[in-house]
């Protein structure tokens, strides 16, 4: 008996879209790199809490970019893996690294007085989040969120 069961069907958005580098010198480059996430994931039909917590994962990382190395650059593409669809952030800069990872990524940590939950607050809100960091030449997160 012929099998017909279709495989499931993997799309790309409408007109796939191109990857986004956002320079991040300044608040107002933040907003842009939010935005232009929210957007990629809005075609991609992530639910509004998720929009949101892409969103505020960006933002943290946009902001210890800032803080800690002055500038850098927020790359948001669109990812997909098997079955599923979902956008990939990477965040870079060349500033100072992290000297102790394990404890960055604890809640509570940091070295300017903060709340410390920049980088453990969007390992929260993410689906997966790598953290490269070289004391002296600076620090890479890449992160992904994938579509419901």
């Amino acid at each position: 008996m012929p099998n017909t069961e279709e495989a499931p069907s993997i799309s790309t958005p409408p007109e796939a879209p191109v990857p986004v580098s956002v320079p991040i010198r300044g608040e107002p480059d933040i907003v842009v790199a939010r935005d232009a996430a929210e957007s990629l994931a809005a075609r991609l039909q992530f639910t509004r809490t998720q929009l949101v917590e892409l969103a505020t994962a960006i933002s943290e990382i946009a902001h210890n970019i800032l803080q800690y190395a002055g500038g850098g650059t927020v790359a948001i593409s669109f990812e997909q893996e098997g079955n599923r669809q979902g956008v990939g952030i990477v965040a870079s800069d060349g500033g100072p690294g992290i000297a102790d990872l394990t404890l960055a990524m604890q809640d509570g940590s940091s070295t300017s007085g903060g709340l410390g939950l920049g980088l453990p607050g969007a390992r929260r809100l993410m689906d997966d989040l790598r953290v490269d960091s070289t004391p002296g030449l600076g620090t890479t997160v890449s992160m992904w969120k994938w579509a419901p």
